[in-house]
């Protein structure tokens, strides 16, 4: 089989960056371990995308929006940052921008669903599902693919999309910076009685952290990050004493909160490449920068990546280059590891600082609070990142 761009993993950022090559006249072939029934119709997994205006313009762009249902889509309209038991927090209004919402929190699955309806109806981008890549050879001119069906795929370049643990990076020596943070994120979805008011709220309570994000209707997204060793117990804990517990914490600002389904668990780690490139090969998504949730740019920072290597391989095209050479694809390393590495070590610190029992790290904490909600500058610069559409 030859195709010019080959993309290891069917994820949402795949799926786009192939749905972002197929106006090209290149051939693009999408493989994943996945069946094509579980990619068409994700399972359940309780995990919500909170996506910036940037991300919902580029998928407008590839038509992938369009085919999620709008009723599905809640409008983030303010957030808040809380520290510890304190009533203080730094308050994020998107009256303070000119959108009319800071942000949009739709289910995981649902992005999922889109993003493989739209690259399966083009007919540029062939989906290849049930296999995985059992090895692989890059050389000047091309790579090529052994899947675990023993077919062979020839390509013009390889792109990884294959996950913060990536196979494919791995295999080609490209070295990551891999943060175990000794946590783990625990998801649900509760029901609760008084509305949420669009607000979304992180709260930083001492050894652990709870993210309350408003979804549809008096319901609400729930992230728990505890660490691992007490994951176990929250994971067991019977829904009454779990509905009581949330409560608890969260002040009862919602009133009455009740489970809704069940309680997801995930290992929480961060990792980001030395570099997103090689001849012939690129990293996108997870496979090149792997971020902590607390800041919700994981997705949008792979969404954008994905455009940026889309855009520079249009310009190669038109130019006549070699869209898969080193010197081409060294100029989405550059442009997106601008973009990346700041929020990567920033959200890190932040996550530190945060989790950290320290007498001074508390202290700082409350200050920087009090900084980020009375210096203009920084609250601009935070709420610009999330209204952007350039």
């Amino acid at each position: 089989m030859n195709f010019d761009v080959t993309i290891v993993g069917a994820g949402p950022v795949g799926l786009s960056f192939a749905r972002a090559l197929s106006d090209t006249s290149l051939n693009i072939a999408i493989i994943d371990r996945q069946t094509s029934k579980s990619l068409a119709n994700p399972p359940e997994d309780g995990r919500e995308i909170a996506l910036t205006h940037l991300s919902k313009k580029i998928l407008t762009s590839f038509g992938i929006w369009q085919e999620i249902d709008q009723n599905e889509i809640s409008l983030i309209k303010e957030a808040k940052v809380i520290n510890g038991a304190s009533p203080y927090s730094l308050h994020f209004n998107h009256q303070d921008t000119s959108e009319n919402t800071l942000g949009h929190l739709i289910p995981n699955r649902l992005v999922r669903a889109a993003a493989y309806k739209v690259a399966k109806e083009s007919k540029a981008i062939k989906i290849i599902t049930g296999v995985g890549v059992d090895s692989f050879n890059i050389d000047a001119n091309k790579a090529e693919i052994k899947l675990s069906n023993k077919e062979i795929i020839h390509c013009s370049l390889m792109i990884a999309a294959d996950g913060r643990l990536s196979g494919s990076r791995r295999s080609m020596g490209i070295p990551s910076e891999v943060k175990d943070f000794g946590k783990t994120v625990i998801v649900c979805k509760m029901e609760h009685e008084k509305p949420h008011s669009n607000i979304a709220y992180e709260c930083f309570h001492y050894g652990r952290t709870l993210a309350v994000l408003p979804m549809v209707g008096n319901y609400s997204s729930i992230v728990i990050t505890i660490s691992s060793d007490q994951a176990d117990a929250i994971m067991k804990m019977k829904d009454q004493t779990f509905n009581q517990d949330i409560q608890t914490r969260f002040n009862s600002r919602l009133g009455d909160m009740m489970i809704v389904g069940k309680k997801y668990s995930y290992p929480l780690f961060a990792s980001h490449a030395s570099h997103f490139h090689a001849n012939r090969f690129a990293l996108i998504g997870d496979a090149s920068v792997g971020m902590h949730p607390v800041t919700a740019h994981g997705f949008n920072l792979g969404l954008r990546g994905s455009k940026t290597l889309a855009t520079v391989i249009e310009e190669a095209l038109s130019n006549k280059l070699d869209f898969a050479s080193v010197e081409i694809l060294s100029k989405y390393n550059q442009k997106h590891q601008r973009s990346t590495r700041p929020l990567y070590y920033g959200t890190n610190l932040l996550v530190d600082l945060y989790n950290s029992e320290r007498l001074t790290a508390k202290v700082l904490r409350r200050l920087a609070l009090r900084f980020g909600n009375n210096f203009w500058p920084v609250k601009k610069l935070i709420m610009g990142q999330l209204t952007e559409v350039q």
